[in-house]
């Protein structure tokens, strides 16, 4: 099952759907999956149609033709960068979509190949994991442009690979290899050539066998720590709690006693 995508951008980048799995496709191998302003402007409404739809468990994000993403579309610099308000008002686009994806309230992973550069790179950071096949490159690449890489995006690099390979990143502006971008940390998984897509599949379908609310809260959970609070408060002993009560929690109990696989309600 295929969703929408907007206007003339739909082959661009659309959401299609298998079974409780919904995938974020970029669709435009010819230039590397390189992203232009309507797609990042596309992303926000496309997440908002997978966090509407409650048979959708997990999002994958990929690229089609071999390459993840190559960054933002270079040929539309001269135009976005013109003055310095059209350069606030793309900065923004691409903001609210990297922020609302990692703000998506259902677990994330990114399966890349290829190229995975600039705000490509970007896109990956914002999920919550980052699966990709040998032979994918990653490079954080503001530097090359005399650019300074957004907050949230550094933040999200500093979270994902500690302070010091961020800056070696970020300085030198170089391209890893999936080998090192594992070692980094910025990868979670690495996989043969040719069986990436069938190890996430394989992988996501551990997700789908638990507890969807239990994923939404241990999400929120993990954005407070790294947000900076290190202490249990009202709000967590609140969540916490109220799992015990929910029909979650009944179902997988009730499985548990039943020696049976839980079948938990949709949210």
């Amino acid at each position: 099952m295929q969703f929408r995508g907007k206007a003339m951008h739909a082959e661009q980048i659309y959401l299609s759907r298998h079974g409780e799995i919904a995938s974020l496709v970029l669709n435009r191998p010819s230039k590397h999956n390189a992203l232009t302003e309507a797609m990042w402007r596309e992303i926000p409404d496309l997440l908002a149609e997978a966090e509407a739809d409650r048979d959708i468990q997990v999002l994958i994000v990929r690229g089609k033709g071999g390459a993840f993403a190559a960054g933002a579309d270079i040929s539309e610099f001269e135009e976005v960068y013109a003055t310095a308000e059209r350069a606030a008002a793309y900065s923004r686009a691409i903001g609210e979509a990297l922020d609302g994806l990692a703000r998506f309230s259902k677990p994330t992973i990114a399966a890349i190949e290829g190229a995975c550069v600039g705000g490509g790179c970007a896109l990956a950071l914002a999920c919550d994991l980052r699966f990709a096949a040998q032979g994918a490159r990653f490079g954080v690449t503001p530097a090359k442009l005399g650019l300074v890489y957004p907050f949230n995006d550094m933040r999200r690099l500093v979270s994902t690979v500690g302070a010091s390979a961020a800056k070696d990143l970020l300085f030198t502006a170089r391209l890893v290899d999936a080998e090192t971008a594992l070692q980094m940390g910025l990868i979670n998984r690495l996989m043969p050539q040719g069986i990436l897509a069938e190890a996430v599949e394989e992988y996501v379908s551990h997700i789908t066998q638990t507890s969807s609310h239990t994923a939404k809260i241990t999400k929120q959970m993990i954005a407070l720590i790294e947000a900076g609070q290190d202490e249990d408060c009202e709000q967590t002993r609140q969540l916490f709690l109220e799992a015990f009560s929910g029909e979650h929690f009944q179902e997988g109990y009730q499985a548990f006693l039943e020696k049976r696989r839980p079948n938990f309600p949709k949210p």
